[in-house]
């Protein structure tokens, strides 16, 4: 009886002690690639030896940074922690600084070469210190140690060797940063990952501490500045109001080696200046926006500057008073210019009326203005020449502007490619961009060679990239689309990193597992984005997308005021065939690119496949290089797509006990949404297409599963989106 007794109260014990013990938190992926997981044990036991003790004085903030990020990844991954010392004393040191806060490092003779990569860069290698082996990581300033605190961390969370480092590292553009379409209200315009990071309301009394996570995950990628707020702005946000509500973001991203930037809207003199005009030559306007700009910098110190959306889409502007968009630039970066903030002076503009082909015209107005535009203005173009479309080429203005600091604008969130209901990775497009050859100077003048300034000289570099972040746990909507982030931050450091190298890097880091499963997720990934543009809009087909939500396909639409945001326009089918005519037969838009560029674009044996209908107007029968039909082909790719996403579906399914079940379970549902969505695309666009071709669909092609009229009267949105 005394031993049942007693079984029964331990066993009430431990049920009463279950009880009280808080409940494990779901994996809900809040920690991006940051998860610092315990390592296996033969991996962790060679960087013991190399982690005994951190050297890493200094006073600053981003020091302390440093120190933080240290505390909490070692212990978490070696399961040991790193205590601190002021000297190397035996084997295993870190040293971490810069020569002038760590004397250890001032001792080892790196000014020359800390000094040729510049701000940001950084040095890890290891060395011999009183006959120690040590691992120093060093940098001609503080932010600089933090990245490459953070690049050693990423070696060790891969699986690395560290026993034999030698690395020098620079960011090829100077400025990094993030566009957040953020409103003052909390929404996110072209966000599918619920509300902004910043709560306005709350601040600048409460910042969310998630905030200075969100600097961390930036720092790590060597992100270094962040627009707050919509490219469609509010005047509101120049305001002293919230200007310390902004101000209070600066502080807290400041230790991060993270600026704040604002977009401006260019009426703000009237809107909250009480001027009568906002004209760029008129003096007034130019004291208001320099007493302004004094303002800004007396509120944020180091704010890094301006991005401006004008005369594009409804937005005042400089040609409202019949000026020219660099008189517009120039009016506020001369308000900018004696602080150093600089201007981002949007290139996507068209005519407020249809005239000459859209895709001509952001080229059309700019580039007259060639070496117009003030040294502290970059002109900010998209990519492509269209919208962020699931494939484009590369924007006629890359190569044509040698006078004037061009900057890309890429797109992270995934306004055409499903939202972030899709799995749709987009270092591979990027890659794309990148590579692309303008033929500015002879062959091998790629986009890159722009980017950089290498090309032309140009003194100021700078990429942004449109922000797919909101206040969803997992940050993105959808698990895999933390992956595009971090890609974007990966190309702005170096654009010639490999897409399989980023994927390898972000799975090893977010999904620690066998070699196998970091295959295949890897796979995926890579393979994902030419499988959305398959089921979506292939063969160079674009903005076949729902109108006004941008999700779904919508080819038959025609109801819009302006004949350009109707896909009728863009696809132009009909009996005879499909595809804009983009030559000098039709829009001669061609007519923009350099000679190279504009020859292989124009002629039908050279141009690749991707490209076919955004240049040409191709018959139904036109017989592609592989052999089929311009219908079978089309016919085929849509196919394709579907047959990925059921594939890839399966695959992911074969992962559930790879990982944990929240995560799995959560980009299951995804691919649920994605393997319906692409049948959905495959059906809509191959019916509708096929009034004009009458023709059949080709052996491998499945029946439709909905007809045209169903696909046509039902909305695809999903309600969640709405």
């Amino acid at each position: 009886m005394k031993t049942y007794l007693a079984t029964r109260l331990h066993l009430l014990v431990f049920l009463i002690s279950l009880l009280i013990q808080p409940a494990a938190v779901a994996d809900d992926g809040y920690r991006l690639w940051l998860r610092y997981e315990t390592l296996p044990a033969e991996q962790s036991a060679g960087y013991k030896t190399r982690l005994a003790a951190l050297v890493a004085p200094g006073e600053s903030a981003t020091m302390d940074a440093i120190r933080k990020e240290l505390a909490s990844a070692i212990p978490s991954m070696l399961e040991r922690a790193l205590p601190a010392a002021q000297n190397v004393e035996s084997d295993g040191a870190l040293v971490i600084g810069t020569p002038a806060n760590n004397p250890i490092i001032a001792n080892l003779s790196l000014d020359e070469a800390l000094g040729k990569l510049g701000p940001g860069g950084f040095i890890i290698r290891s060395v011999k210190i009183s006959n120690h082996d040590t691992t120093v990581i060093a940098s001609a300033d503080d932010t600089g140690a933090l990245y490459g605190t953070f690049h050693f961390l990423r070696l060790l969370q891969s699986g690395r060797g560290i026993h034999a480092l030698d690395l020098a590292e620079k960011p090829r553009f100077q400025q990094r940063m993030l566009n957040h379409w953020d409103n003052l209200d909390g929404s996110v315009e072209r966000g599918y990952a619920g509300g902004s990071l910043w709560d306005w309301k709350s601040l600048p009394d409460t910042v969310d501490p998630r905030l200075t996570d969100y600097a961390r995950a930036n720092a790590s990628l060597g992100i270094n500045g962040t627009v707050l707020n919509n490219v469609n702005s509010n005047a509101l946000s120049l305001t002293p109001e919230y200007l310390r509500k902004a101000a209070a973001i600066a502080d807290t991203f400041r230790p991060y080696g993270l600026r704040v930037y604002l977009s401006a809207r260019f009426s703000a003199p009237i809107e909250i200046g009480k001027l009568k005009t906002a004209d760029p030559h008129d003096t007034e306007v130019a004291a208001w926006w320099k007493a302004k700009a004094d303002q800004i910098y007396s509120i944020i110190p180091d704010f890094g500057g301006f991005v401006v959306k004008a005369n594009s889409e409804g937005q005042p502007g400089p040609l409202t008073y019949k000026r020219t968009h660099a008189d517009g630039a120039n009016a506020l970066a001369a308000a900018l210019a004696p602080h150093g903030g600089i201007v981002m002076w949007r290139a996507f503009v068209y005519e407020p009326e249809l005239g000459t082909d859209r895709i001509s015209q952001a080229y059309d107005f700019i580039k007259p203005f060639d070496g117009k535009f003030a040294s502290n203005v970059l002109v900010q173009v998209k990519n492509g020449p269209l919208d962020f479309m699931p494939r484009e080429p590369f924007h006629q203005l890359f190569g044509s502007m040698p006078e004037t600091q061009v900057m890309p604008e890429l797109q992270i969130t995934q306004e055409y490619l499903g939202h972030s209901q899709q799995l749709a990775f987009l270092a591979p497009m990027w890659r794309e961009f990148f590579d692309a050859d303008t033929h500015a100077k002879g062959p091998g003048s790629t986009v890159t060679k722009v980017v950089d300034g290498s090309l032309f000289g140009g003194k100021i570099s700078a990429i942004a990239g449109v922000a797919n972040t909101g206040s969803d746990r997992n940050w993105t909507g959808h698990l895999l689309a933390q992956a595009n982030w971090y890609a974007y931050g990966r190309l702005a450091w170096n654009p010639d990193l490999s897409s399989e190298q980023i994927a390898e890097e972000w799975v090893r880091q977010t999904f620690p597992s066998d070699p196998s499963t970091t295959k295949t997720i890897v796979r995926l990934l890579l393979e994902s984005h030419e499988a959305v543009v398959d089921y979506s809009m292939p063969l160079g087909l674009h903005h076949l997308i729902w109108t006004g939500h941008h999700y779904g396909p919508q080819p038959w639409w025609d109801g819009e005021k302006r004949a350009d945001w109707n896909p009728v326009y863009f696809h132009c089918a009909s009996t005879d065939g499909i595809g804009f005519d983009r030559t000098a037969k039709g829009s001669n838009a061609l007519s923009q690119y350099h000679p190279g560029a504009r020859e292989q674009f124009a002629d039908l044996s050279k141009i690749p496949d991707e490209f076919l209908l955004w240049f040409h107007h191709g018959p139904w029968d036109h017989k592609m290089r592989g052999g089929r039909t311009l219908w079978d082909e089309l016919c085929l790719r849509y196919q394709r797509g579907v047959d990925w996403t059921r594939k890839a579906n399966k695959t992911w399914n074969s992962l559930s006990n790879k990982m944990d079940s929240e995560r799995h379970a959560a980009v299951t549902a995804k691919f649920n949404i994605q393997e319906k969505d692409a049948i959905w695309w495959r059906d809509a666009c191959l019916l509708y297409f096929q009034t004009f071709s009458k023709l059949p669909f080709p052996a491998g092609v499945d029946k439709p599963t909905h007809t045209l009229k169903e696909v046509m009267e039902n909305d695809p949105i999903k309600p969640d989106l709405q």
